[in-house]
């Protein structure tokens, strides 16, 4: 197996791996950072105040884009499916 092939798969693991997670993190942040100056300046510190929000906020994001990750995800498995005749070319 050339050393080539193998780094632009794992290239193209993380970088999917970053397509997929990134967009559910950000609104995690946001919304956990939103909280956060609420609580502050109500001065409220309940611990499941947190929670709830960045849960719903993830669910509904996952909602709406689960059909672009989807195909995204076809995709890029297509894509490695369709590299498996230069591995095993390799041996």
């Amino acid at each position: 197996m050339n050393q080539d092939i193998v780094i632009t798969l794992l290239q193209k693991m993380f970088i999917l791996t970053l397509q997929m997670s990134v967009p559910i993190l950000l609104v995690g942040v946001v919304i956990g950072l939103i909280v956060s100056v609420f609580q502050t300046v109500t001065q409220i510190q309940e611990s499941t105040l947190t929670f709830v929000p960045k849960i719903v906020g993830c669910v509904i994001l996952l909602i709406f884009l689960l059909p672009w990750m989807m195909s995204v995800f076809i995709t890029t498995t297509n894509e490695f499916m369709d590299m498996i005749p230069q591995l095993i070319g390799g041996f």
